[in-house]
C-alpha cells in the first residue's frame, strides 16, 4: 500500500542528496546502475566514497551544485552532480573533473595501460538543449568517438547529463528502475501526501524515502535545508540578473550597430544621389556644349555657357 501521512523533504537539496547518495553506498550503487550506460557484466558490485572537492567551487554558484564522488570494485570513479540550474560552465567543470580525477591515477603509480573508466552524472533541475532535435530528449551521453565511425571509442570519460524537467514517466507501469529513480527526483518533495507503491517496492528506493522523512532531521538541519533553498533562489535571480544585463547590452549593441549601419546607409545613398546629381549636370553641361560647338559658338561664349573648362570643350570637338 502507498505510504501516506509522512512528511518529505525533496531530494535534490544539498542535505538530502548528500544524505541519500552520499552516505549509502547501496542505494549509490542501486542509482548508478540504472542510470549509466554500463554493460550487463559492468554493473557496479560495490562502492566505496571519496572526497568530492577536487576543484575550487565556482565562487558565483557555490550552492546551486551538490557533488558526490565513489570508486567501485572495478576501480571506476564515479562524480555525481545535482545541479539545481544551468550554465554553459557546467559541462566545462564536469569534463575538468572527470578529467582531473582520470589523471590523477597516474599519480598513484598507475601504468596508462591500467588506467580505468571515470563517468560524470550531472543531475540538472533545468533545461539546457531547447532546440527542436532535443525537445523529448532528456538524457545525454557523451564520449570520445570516431567522427564517422560511431562505434569506435576511446575509453576512459564518459559523461552524462539527465535534464530533470524534461523527464515525463510515458507509462506509470513502467518498473525500469531508471524510470523509478527519476520519479523519486522528481515527483517526491514537501508536496507529496501519498508515495507511489512502485517505489516503494524497490528496497534501495524505499531506504532513500525513508532518508527523507522529516521527523528523521534535527531542527538545525531543518533550518540548513531551508536556507539551501534561499540560497539557490538567490543564486537563480543574480545569474537570471547577469543574464537578463547580458542579453539587454548585447540588444543596445545590436541596436547600435544596426543604427550605425543605416546611417551608413543613408550617407551611401546621399552620396550616389549626389554623384547622379552630378553627374547629370556634367552630361547636360556637355550637351549643350556640343549643340554650341555645332552652330559654331565662340570656347569662350561655350566656357561661359556650360561651365566646362577650355580643355574640355577641346575634348568634346575632338569626340
Amino acid at each position: 500500500m502507498p505510504e501516506k501521512h509522512v512528511k518529505y523533504l525533496d531530494p535534490k537539496n544539498d542535505l538530502t542528496f548528500r544524505r541519500i547518495f552520499g552516505q549509502h553506498p547501496n542505494i549509490m550503487k542501486s542509482f548508478l546502475n540504472s542510470m549509466l550506460p554500463l554493460r550487463a557484466n559492468q554493473h557496479i558490485v560495490s562502492l566505496t566514497y571519496e572526497d568530492p572537492a577536487m576543484i575550487p567551487e565556482l565562487p558565483e554558484l557555490k550552492h546551486s551544485i551538490v557533488d558526490v564522488k565513489c570508486t567501485d570494485n572495478f576501480n571506476r570513479q564515479f562524480i555525481v552532480e545535482m545541479q539545481m540550474y544551468w550554465t554553459n560552465s557546467f559541462k566545462s567543470r564536469m569534463l575538468f573533473n572527470s578529467g582531473k580525477a582520470y589523471v590523477k591515477q597516474i599519480e598513484k603509480g598507475h601504468k596508462y595501460s591500467e588506467l580505468k573508466p571515470v563517468y560524470g552524472l550531472s543531475l540538472i533541475d533545468d533545461i539546457f538543449l531547447q532546440d527542436e532535435p532535443y525537445k523529448n530528449e532528456y538524457y545525454h551521453h557523451y564520449q570520445l568517438a570516431h567522427t564517422e565511425h560511431k562505434d569506435e571509442i576511446i575509453e576512459g570519460i564518459e559523461l552524462v547529463f539527465i535534464e530533470l524537467p524534461k523527464f515525463k514517466a510515458q507509462n506509470i507501469t513502467d518498473k525500469r528502475l531508471s524510470v523509478l529513480w527519476l520519479r523519486f527526483l522528481t515527483e517526491i518533495d514537501e508536496n507529496t501526501q501519498e508515495v507511489p507503491a512502485e517505489l516503494l517496492n524497490e528496497t534501495e528506493i524505499k531506504e532513500a524515502l525513508e532518508q527523507l522523512h522529516a521527523s528523521a532531521f534535527t531542527k538545525d538541519e531543518l533550518a540548513y535545508y531551508d536556507k539551501y533553498w534561499d540560497n539557490v533562489r538567490i543564486e537563480k535571480a543574480a545569474l537570471q540578473d547577469a543574464l537578463d544585463q547580458l542579453q539587454a547590452e548585447r540588444k543596445a549593441k545590436e541596436l547600435a550597430l544596426q543604427e550605425m549601419e543605416n546611417a551608413q546607409q543613408e550617407r551611401s545613398a546621399a552620396l550616389k544621389e549626389k554623384e547622379k546629381a552630378q553627374l547629370e549636370k556634367e552630361q547636360a553641361q556637355q550637351k549643350l556644349a556640343l549643340q554650341m560647338l555645332k552652330y559654331n559658338e565662340a570656347i569662350d561664349e561655350i566656357m561661359k555657357e556650360t561651365g566646362l573648362s577650355k580643355e574640355e570643350i577641346e575634348n568634346l570637338r575632338k569626340k
